[in-house]
């Protein structure tokens, strides 16, 4: 099992959370009853919703974890997944996203933001095997 495979197994039983097909049509997604939380793009990436606001507040702590991209005026933050202490970085990242949706949307952020996965690189099909996630 992968380590975004773990995660999701992981998340879906968060009474918070539940999966649901993500807004840029990649890969499978996480919603709370405020909005989209997390996009699983591969078995190695997952853009975050965290709000321009809390990406501000917390950029130097985000900027010093080599686990975590963050694109300017992004809303979304990408964790790589790449051992098993990512996704307890992950797993803090998603419970500070559930707490600062409730009082989104946020002056700054946009109705309907855009995860990253739209300024990736396109990623090959095999990336989505493990979600059972076909590209086409």
């Amino acid at each position: 099992m992968t380590l975004a495979a773990r995660a999701l197994a992981q998340l879906v039983t968060w009474p918070d959370l539940s999966e649901a097909e993500p807004s840029c049509g990649n890969g499978r997604a996480l919603r709370s009853a405020h909005g989209e939380i997390a996009h699983f793009h591969s078995d190695r990436d997952v853009d975050l919703h965290l709000t321009v606001k809390t990406i501000r507040k917390f950029e130097d702590h985000l900027a010093a974890s080599r686990g975590v991209r963050m694109l300017p005026g992004s809303q979304w933050v990408t964790v790589r997944l790449e051992n098993p202490t990512d996704i307890d970085l992950l797993m803090t990242l998603v419970s500070l996203a559930l707490q600062v949706h409730p009082a989104w949307p946020a002056p700054g952020d946009a109705l309907t933001p855009e995860c990253n996965d739209h300024q990736s690189a396109p990623r090959s099909r095999d990336n989505f095997r493990h979600f059972g996630i076909s590209r086409d």
